[in-house]
Parts: C-alpha cells; structure tokens; sequence
C-alpha cells in the first residue's frame, strides 16, 4: 500500500496513466468493446447559453478544452521559470534553447524530404517535432539516483523550449480561416485581463471569466483553441498580491487534475487505433515512415548534433555529473511523442482516415521504441560512469601505493647513511 502511495505521488504516475490510457483505447478499439468505445468519444456534451449553444463530442472536448486547460497550466509553469525560475538565467538556457532548436528542424526537414512531392502528407511535418515529458521523466525515475540530477533538469528546460514551439507552430501552420471579428473580442477579453493584473486584483473568479470567454471566441474563430489557455496564462499575477501568488496556486492546483484526468483522457480519446492489416501495410506509407525516422533519429540526433556543437564552441557545458553516453540516451528518450505528437497528427489531418490510422500507429511503434532504447543506452552510460569511476580511485590508491614505497626506500637510504 504504502508503495503505491508513493507511485502516485512521484513524477512517474503522469507518463504511467497516459501509457495505460493509449493500451485500454487500443484494447476496447480491437475487440468486442469497439461500439463501447466509439460511442464514448464520439457522445455529444454541450451547453446553452440563451440562444447560443456549445456542442462537442468527448474527442473534440478533449483536444479543444482540455487541451486548452493543459496549455493553460504549462503557460503558467513557462511564465515562471522565465521570469523567476532556471529560464531567467542566459548561462543556463543555451544547451536546451539550442538543442531544442536541432530537435525540431531536423525532424521537421527529414519530415519534408521523406513526404516531398505530397502537399496533404507534408501537413503533418511537425508530429515528429514534439515529445511527451511526462513519459521520458517516467523512464528517467525508472533509473533511479543513479541518473544525475541535472540531466533531469536539462529534460524539463528542454520540455519548456518544445512547448513554446509547439504554441508558436500551432498558431502559425495549424489555424484555419481567421474569424477576426471573434479575434477582436478575445483581444480586448486579454486587454481586461492585462488590466486586472496591473491593478493587483487577486480574485481568480476575475479572470477566469474572462479567459473562458476567450477560449470560446478562439475556439469559433479558426485560430486553435488551445493557444487562449497559452494567452489566458500570460496575464494570471505571478508575484505576491497580499502574500497571495496565484499563478503559482493554480499551477499547484492544476497540477494533479492534469496528470490524473486531462492526459489520461485525451490519450484515451486519441489512442483508439484500429489495427488492421490496411493499418500495417499503410506503414510503409511516406507519412508513418517519415514519423518513426523522425522520433527516432532526426530528433534525437538534432538535439545531440545541435547540443554538442553548442558545448564544443564553449557556449554551454555538458550537464554536470553526467557523461555523453547517458546524455544521448537522454536525446533517444525525447523521440517518446506519444500523446503531443497525437495531438499535432490530430489537428494537422483534422482527423482523417486516409491513412487507415498508420500514422499513429508510427507514433505508438516510435515512442515505444524510443523509450526502450533510451533505457538502455543509460544503463550503459550508468554501467560506464561507474567502472570509470573504479578505475580513477585504483589509479589513485596505486599512485599512494607508489608514494608509500618511495617513502620506505628514501627511510632506508637514510638508515644506510646512519650507519655508515
């Protein structure tokens, strides 16, 4: 008992529920469960605002409003370590801002080249750009103390880097037909908001109104509706109002309704693939490949190539502690796109079926492989560290051994001189 306390308290319990969640929608779409299932994301939810109504299914919930909420509260945790946190200091953000810029346009490229000639394929060059956190720390605390701690920290500044891409690549590739009338209104929604902030008002009900607002008029105006929780973040007060920070209170707070409810729902509503032998043949299509070459290789190499010309040039150093081996394993892990990458397919295709679902397939296959191969290749560097570590303390007790002697030969020289 006491060890499943502790599992749903560590960092891992995140990357687990998104892991379970993508197997139970793979079960229910394969089996008997398949009407269950596609009843459940495809029921309708809504609401009623005199003669206006809000109508979505539980799959478009999930990618429109709790993946607003999510965005919402990784909007906060950027604003903080931008402005207080390991993101405020330039000594410490060139390793993952110039490693994350090669783990998102050599993918991208490879993306590119693989789906050339193909305009509706080449959409989806961004799905192999993002990773999901939650599962490569998962791997990581797999590891246990053994990892050094700033190889950990260097993933989540590497994290952050990839979730500002990822807002600024949705609101520039991935936005329809822009409803600017509906644009001008979440614009001042924001003004208010802005407003607020600057008169110290520290009353959330103040600005969650406003930003609810918002992410409706995002929602209808073609501009992708997760980017109003990215916006809405921006203007939440982050210092102390009367010993009061709550953008820090909600950060808390939202923390465990994201790991335990958001993530796992939305991977369950995205993760429901019907393999069929259309779906394994189709992975041979340019797009799938294009995916598991792009988390598998380009991504990590991009991070790898892009970091260690950045240490090379004297620009940053290697995270302390650790060796190359264990950070290449730490690059291999960031190929586990699993839910992010899902996400991007989703908005990109608009949820087609003309890849008989391969693409994500090619997701599920490439982050599995990623986070395998990742564990291993840190083992290793865990097995190299520590054989390196014996071999430095030997060489040390045989240069004391070889002090010793000296010393014992000079005592006896000398002894020979009394003598004489």
């Amino acid at each position: 008992m006491e060890k499943i306390r502790k599992l749903f308290k560590s960092d891992a319990i995140g990357g687990i529920l998104i892991i379970m969640a993508c197997f139970l929608a793979l079960i229910f779409k394969n089996s008997p469960l398949i009407d269950f299932y596609d009843s459940f994301v495809n029921f309708k939810m809504g609401m009623m605002f005199g003669e206006y109504s809000l109508s979505l299914t539980i799959h478009h919930w999930a990618n429109d409003g709790l993946m607003a909420l999510f965005f919402f509260y990784i909007g906060l945790e950027v604003k903080r370590e931008i402005l207080v946190g390991e993101l405020s200091s330039p000594s410490r953000v060139a390793l993952p801002i110039i490693g994350g810029l090669g783990g998102i346009i050599f993918p991208a490229l490879a993306f590119i080249l693989i789906t050339w000639g193909d305009s509706f394929s080449m959409l989806g060059w961004a799905i192999p750009t993002v990773s999901d956190t939650a599962l490569a720390v998962g791997v990581l605390l797999l590891l246990g103390s053994k990892i050094p701690p700033s190889i950990r920290i260097f993933l989540l500044l590497l994290a952050i880097i990839d979730d500002i891409a990822v807002v600024i690549i949705i609101a520039v590739f991935y936005s329809g037909d822009v409803n600017f009338h509906l644009l001008g209104i979440a614009g001042g929604l924001a003004f208010i908001m802005l407003i607020l902030n600057l008169l110290k008002v520290n009353k959330k009900i103040f600005y969650i109104i406003p930003a609810v607002l918002m992410w409706f008029c995002f929602l209808k105006s073609g501009v992708h509706a997760t980017l109003a929780g990215i916006l809405a973040a921006v203007f939440i007060p982050l210092h102390p109002i009367k010993g009061y920070s709550m953008a820090r209170d909600l950060e808390y707070k939202l923390h465990d309704i994201i790991t335990f409810f958001v993530m796992p729902i939305f991977a369950f509503s995205n993760a429901g693939i019907l393999i069929t032998p259309e779906a394994i043949s189709h992975l041979s299509h340019p797009v799938s490949v294009a995916i598991m070459v792009g988390l598998l290789l380009s991504k990590p190499l991009g991070i790898f190539i892009a970091s260690f010309a950045t240490i090379k040039f004297g620009i940053s150093k290697l995270p302390v502690g650790a060796n190359y081996i264990q950070f290449f394993g730490l690059c291999v892990l960031t190929g586990i796109g699993m839910s992010m990458s899902l996400f991007i397919c989703e908005i990109a295709y608009k949820g087609t079926n003309i890849f008989y679902s391969a693409e994500k397939l090619a997701i599920l296959i490439a982050s599995f492989v990623a986070a395998v191969v990742g564990f291993v290749i840190m083992k290793v560097g865990i097995k190299y560290q520590a054989e390196r570590l014996v071999s430095v303390d030997n060489s040390a007790d045989d240069k004391e051994k070889m002090e010793e002697a000296k010393m014992a030969i000079e005592q006896e020289k000398l002894k020979e001189i009394d003598i004489g």
